[in-house]
């Protein structure tokens, strides 16, 4: 079965995988590159990043900034190898050629949503928020558009594509989920008319077969003819965004899951131009890329948890490529499901794009800028890690990648975050493994250059080095029974709730900060309270790396201890660089013996009394229970309050004990759950 290549666009842990060295490395650690998620997490200028971890020379872009535009929404490429760009700023075009951007025509709308090259090389606008088509042709400049045709019940023209051996356009509208076909003069004619609110996107195969995609239950329709749909795919998602027939029969389809979505534009109640208007979610959504066979089997290509995609478009060799809503990014996936970021844009959404013909480009938003392609590598490919965290100032030791052909590697390091003015220059070139030069600093980042061999590939790249040595740090000592004997000494606690299961071994944990994560050796020690020696609690010879142990107390003496955490660093550093740390615990309550009844129980009418003790106390609980019904009620001390090691009780047990005779059970409890129980007959 195939699976979709998952692209994990989640953060990066330390930015890389940080790799502790053995002990014997006295504290030496790696970061180490060698996933998708490590690569991509950095700049990638002309670079592209597969599945795999593989790095090599992307599409060199181009940049053109297009200051007057909002959103862009829509586009397409002329004949002549311009492009128009639809866009959200009242519903207005720009033909981008010969690296100018200029007004090719404005709508008035709030946003040209969609386009189509149609009849005689026309081009057909689609708009909202009033579900007018507009017609410009392919040389306007700086024209009004004209209406074409007015789709009666819609807004929101969302999609259009263009059938040329029928010589029909369709259109994708909203809020009444209708497709509508129209013809040369601009009649149309309702062709489907779904039940969900808004038809989202449009295509038709070469076959003439048309294709819609749904907003609400994420629906992909295969519509036969006027009337004739069926649903060829059930996405689990909110929208099917975008569509594109391939080859030999196949068809690509993007579809988006949302938490949260911004509301649809709505048409204004002034009159007058709209303000421009961006469709956006609240927050990424989850995309995914389908593709179907001419048989209509679905197979996932493309899954990504971490952002929705925004546009769809298909290469000369048929491959899809997606642009994202988050990140300005652009995937491309092929039949193997290798799935490659082949752009990343400094904007945040990738709008619209053209990944074939005469002139491929890919128009962004948030600012608008028009990327074209100008081909694959080049000087200006270069890749750059995310910053990689040592946690601590370091010194920087060898660094070495793989890579099939020739990279020439650098670094440069500093003391914050993000790279600035304080940071170092970047080191000179490597073309081989070799020792860094970078000065020490916690932060650092690696560069790669493919000014060289266009065609290398870079597989993997690790760095070493060695932090300061910093002391670890003992932060907490906690013990199994230390809270109950803490609580019982200060506070009043009355009869009732769950007693502590006597044991003879205390659970002792422990937390340690150890900002250079050197391998830890810990020591445990005791001592009673009254006194000031320490004793091991560890067995000879005993090696306890763990921040948790087992402490048996059934041979020591009662009383109440405390317990000493010594932390070292002493398996990854030689004895001079050896750093200690201790932290001693409140006291913790050893108490292994059940407590006695010095005065037995005995019963004067329905009066109970009687003393019990301890040999290190406090009593927690008395309790009775009338034989053969296990049903235990509490009873107070004379005074009250259990915060003794001797506590005498008299209770009147009138509402407890029936008329007649009766044997009662009496059992007392100490802190640590240890019990004594005596029988007494009630008359």
């Amino acid at each position: 079965m195939n699976h979709p290549a998952r692209l994990a666009l989640g953060a990066v842990v330390l930015a890389a995988s940080l790799s502790a060295a053995p002990a014997s490395a006295v504290g030496t650690r790696t970061f180490q590159l060698d996933s998708f998620s490590d690569f991509k997490g950095g700049d990638l200028t002309g670079v592209s990043v597969d599945s795999s971890g593989h790095v090599r020379a992307g599409l060199n872009l181009g940049s053109m900034p297009i200051p007057d535009a909002s959103s862009v929404w829509s586009a397409v490429e002329l004949p002549d190898g311009a492009a128009l760009i639809g866009t959200a700023n009242y519903g207005k075009v720009y033909r981008v050629d010969g690296g100018r951007a200029e007004i090719a025509a404005t709508t008035g709308q709030m946003a040209v949503s969609s386009m189509a090259i149609a009849w005689n090389g026309d081009v057909i606008l689609g708009t909202f928020p009033e579900g007018k088509l507009y017609k410009i042709s392919a040389n306007s400049k700086g024209v009004t558009a004209t209406v074409f045709a007015t789709l009666p019940g819609a807004e929101d023209v969302w999609g259009l594509a263009f059938d040329p051996k029928a010589k029909a356009l369709y259109a994708a509208t909203g809020p009444e989920g209708k497709l509508f076909r129209v013809d040369q003069g601009g009649k149309e004619q309702v062709f489907f008319d779904s039940e969900e609110a808004h038809l989202m996107s449009v295509a038709v195969d070469d076959a003439g077969t048309v294709y819609a995609g749904s907003s609400g239950k994420g629906l992909l329709y295969k519509v036969t003819g006027p009337g004739r749909a069926s649903v060829l795919y059930d996405f689990d998602a909110d929208e099917v965004r975008a569509i594109a027939p391939g080859k030999n029969g196949t068809l690509y389809a993007i579809a988006n899951k949302y938490t949260e979505m911004a509301p649809l534009p709505k048409k204004p109640a002034a009159s007058g131009p709209p303000p421009p208007q961006t469709l956006k979610p609240q927050h990424p959504g989850e995309g995914v890329l389908m593709r179907f066979d001419k048989d209509g089997t679905a197979e996932p290509m493309l899954e990504d948890g971490d952002t929705h995609y925004i546009s769809l478009a298909l290469g000369d060799d048929g491959l899809p490529f997606v642009g994202t809503g988050a990140e300005g990014r652009v995937y491309s996936v092929d039949d193997n499901h290798l799935a490659r970021m082949v752009a990343d844009t400094a904007e945040r959404q990738v709008g619209a794009m053209v990944m074939s013909g005469k002139r491929r480009f890919i128009a962004t938003s948030d600012p608008v800028v028009f990327h074209e392609i100008k081909g694959a590598g080049g000087a200006d490919a270069v890749w750059t890690s995310k910053t990689l965290d040592a946690g601590l100032r370091a010194s920087w030791g060898r660094l070495s990648w793989r890579s099939e052909g020739t990279v020439e590697l650098s670094t440069r390091s500093g003391n914050t975050q993000t790279p600035d003015a304080t940071w170092s220059a970047w080191s000179a070139g490597l073309n081989a493994d070799g020792p860094v030069k970078s000065p020490a600093a916690r932060f650092v980042q690696i560069r790669a250059r493919w000014n060289r061999d266009a065609n290398a590939v870079l597989r993997e790249v690790s760095l070493a080095f060695l932090t300061d040595n910093a002391r670890a740090i003992v932060t907490s000592v906690e013990a199994g029974q230390k809270t109950l004997a803490r609580s019982l000494r200060t506070g009043v606690v009355a009869s009732g709730g769950e007693i502590t299961k006597p044991s003879g071994t205390v659970k002792i944990t422990w937390k340690v900060d150890n900002p250079d994560l050197d391998e830890l050796r810990y020591r445990v020690s005791y001592r009673l309270d009254s006194q000031s020696t320490w004793r091991s609690a560890l067995k000879p010879g005993e090696k306890l790396t763990k921040t948790d142990y087992e402490w048996d107390t059934t041979t020591l003496p009662e009383g109440l201890y405390r317990i000493m955490v010594e932390a070292t660093d002493e398996l990854a550093n030689p004895p001079d660089h050896v750093t200690r740390h201790s932290l001693e615990s409140g006291t913790i309550l050893v108490d292994n013996t059940p407590p006695v009844f010095t005065k037995a129980p005995t019963m004067n009418g329905r009066k109970l009394s009687g003393t019990v003790a301890d040999g290190v106390g406090p009593i927690a609980r008395i309790e009775v229970s009338i034989a053969g019904t296990d049903e235990w009620r509490p009873i107070f001390p004379t005074d009250g309050i259990f915060d003794e090691a001797t506590e005498s009780f008299d209770a009147n047990l009138a509402a407890l004990v029936p008329p007649g005779s009766h044997i009662l059970a009496v059992r007392a409890y100490d802190t640590a759950g240890n019990m004594v129980s005596r029988d007494v007959e009630a008359r």
